[in-house]
Order: C-alpha cells, then sequence, then structure tokens
C-alpha cells in the first residue's frame, strides 16, 4: 500500500486539479510531488494523475484509490490525535524503573534536577514514579511497557529494548575494618576471588552479573554466596557489621571508604568496569518529553562527574 503521504497528494489534486498546489499546500515543491506521485503509480502499477498543460486530474483508477485513500487518512489523523491525547498524559506522568545501584545513589538527583529544570521552564513538573528492582526485572518492565523508562548496569546491553550509555562505573571488593582480609596487601587472583565466600546480590542483578563475567573470562564460576541480598544498601550493612567482602560500586561505598569503615581489598586481572545505561522501547529515541528530558539530565550529571575525576586526577 502507498504511504500516506503520497495518499494525501492523490486527495490533494483531486481538489485543486493542480500537482504544484497541492504541493504548495503539502509543504514540498512540486518536483518533490511530481516523483512521489510516480512512485506511488510504480508501486501499484496504475496511471493515477493525467498531466496535461491545462493542470492534473486524476484517471478513473486515481480517482477510486483518492475515494479510498479519503477514508484512510481520516482515520490516520484520528488515530493521530489519539496518540497526541496519550502522551499528554503520559507526559505529566512517568513510569520510571531502575537498578538497584542506581535508584539508591543516582536517581534521586536526577529527578530533582528534572522538577528543578521544568519549574525553571515554567512547566508543570512530571509527577514520576520509580520502581527499584535488578536490571533483568527493569528490561521486562520496559519490554512489557510497565515502565516508559529503565536504567539498568552491566556488561553487554540488554536485548530486545533500545539503550543509550549513561555514564561508567566500576565495582571493588570491599571488608569492614579489622577483619582479616581487610588487612590484605597483595591482590587476590581470579582463582582465589572464585573461591571467596561473599555477601551477594540475587541473580539478575547487574552487579552480579559483572562479576560473573569477569570470572567467566578467566575460565572460572563464582562460588556459592554466605548470603545474597536484593539491595546495594542491604549488601553495605552486612559487611559493615562483619559480613563476609562484597563486590560494590565504588562510587556507592566512596564515604565508608573515606572514613575508614571500609576498606577496599585489592584484586588483579579482573575486569569490574560496567556500563549504567537508559532503556526504552520504540524509537532510536527515548520517549519524548519527560523520559527525554531525565536521560539528558543523568547523561550530562555523568558527564560532569567524569570531568570531577579527571580533574582530580
Amino acid at each position: 500500500m502507498p504511504e500516506l503521504d503520497g495518499l494525501r497528494l492523490l486527495v490533494g489534486i483531486a481538489q485543486h486539479a493542480s500537482i504544484g498546489g497541492t504541493a504548495r499546500a503539502n509543504g514540498i515543491s512540486q518536483q518533490a510531488a511530481s516523483e512521489r506521485l510516480r512512485a506511488m503509480e510504480a508501486q501499484t502499477g496504475l496511471t493515477l494523475v493525467h498531466r496535461g498543460a491545462r493542470g492534473s486530474k486524476l484517471t478513473p483508477a486515481g480517482v477510486v484509490v483518492a475515494e479510498w485513500a479519503a477514508r484512510l487518512i481520516e482515520v490516520a489523523d484520528e488515530i493521530d490525535t489519539a496518540i497526541e491525547g496519550l502522551r499528554g498524559d503520559r507526559s505529566r506522568e512517568l513510569s520510571v524503573w531502575a537498578s538497584m545501584t542506581i535508584a539508591e545513589s543516582l536517581i534521586p538527583r536526577w529527578l530533582v534536577l528534572l522538577r528543578q529544570r521544568q519549574q525553571g521552564e515554567g512547566h508543570l513538573p512530571t509527577a514520576v514514579s520509580l520502581n527499584a528492582s535488578n536490571s533483568s526485572h527493569v528490561v521486562e518492565a520496559v519490554r512489557d511497557g510497565t515502565a516508559h523508562l529503565g536504567f539498568v548496569e552491566g556488561v553487554e546491553a540488554p536485548r530486545g529494548v533500545r539503550c543509550a550509555s549513561i555514564g561508567h562505573d566500576e565495582l571493588v571488593l570491599v571488608a569492614a575494618a579489622g577483619t582479616p582480609i581487610s588487612r590484605r596487601r597483595t591482590p587476590l587472583s581470579p582463582a582465589e576471588v572464585a573461591e571467596l565466600p561473599l555477601t551477594s546480590r540475587e541473580r539478575g542483578s547487574g552487579t552480579r552479573e559483572v562479576l560473573e563475567v569477569a570470572l567467566g573470562q578467566q575460565g572460572l564460576t563464582m562460588g556459592d554466596a554466605v548470603v545474597e541480598l536484593t539491595t546495594a544498601t542491604s549488601i553495605r550493612e552486612a559487611v559493615l557489621a562483619g559480613s563476609s567482602p562484597a563486590f560494590l560500586s565504588h562510587r556507592f561505598v566512596s564515604r565508608d571508604l573515606d572514613s575508614g569503615h571500609l576498606v577496599v581489598v585489592p584484586t588483579e586481572n579482573l575486569d569490574l568496569k560496567r556500563v549504567f545505561r537508559a532503556v526504552w522501547v520504540g524509537t532510536r529515541q527515548p520517549p519524548a518529553g519527560p523520559g527525554r528530558e531525565l536521560v539528558s539530565i543523568a547523561r550530562a550529571a555523568e558527564q560532569r562527574l567524569g570531568h570531577q575525576r579527571t580533574g582530580a586526577k
């Protein structure tokens, strides 16, 4: 079936009896209109327009196609209007799902910045609902439409969704100060890490995925965890209380490292870097409106942080 833009030209010629007049009404050049009509005739295998010195008129086949097209265009315009209305509702409410590290340590600031920007522009602030879960559940929520927008962490980009890189992070092995392993000075080898009893996130979390991939690159698998917890905060608190060491985001535990309550246990030959990503479904760009604004704000905030780190070095 011809595209709607071509069908609109056909209906316009029925009204104006002129390719040039129809082109001007549709905001394109006469040459572009003529090329579009020729392409439509080639596609349908029909001669739709008779071009003459005194103007253009539809052929009998063109008249029939134009009548059908008018009905189709009317329905398409109704759908377009309905979509605009739904987008308007969506612009006032935004459902965001985020992985635990991002939800606990990053997104609160991003949402404050979003609200400040909207208020500064004189707009009514968007009502944002935030759900925190592991990365695999976030991707599922985005895929099935439960979430308008998601933020995940991990090594590889998830499949079945659109992605945009927001920033980068690195995991470190941390232990409570004063525990035997906290006094270790030589780095742990990958094999030693694989055998280490850990306080760990559950399967499906981005944090655990990074460690599993890093060990897998060395031909190793992660051993059984001493305890599995579902949030970065609960793991941090458990380690502070004397539980087994854990891999956590360096930025998430930076204050505890500065205060000396937690200590980084050195490791070697493990790639523990990961990427923070925004995920959504649909077009290549994030959802128009506050969703796209939030992605822009998140990326800008991470870039500023990266510049600060570079300056500090």
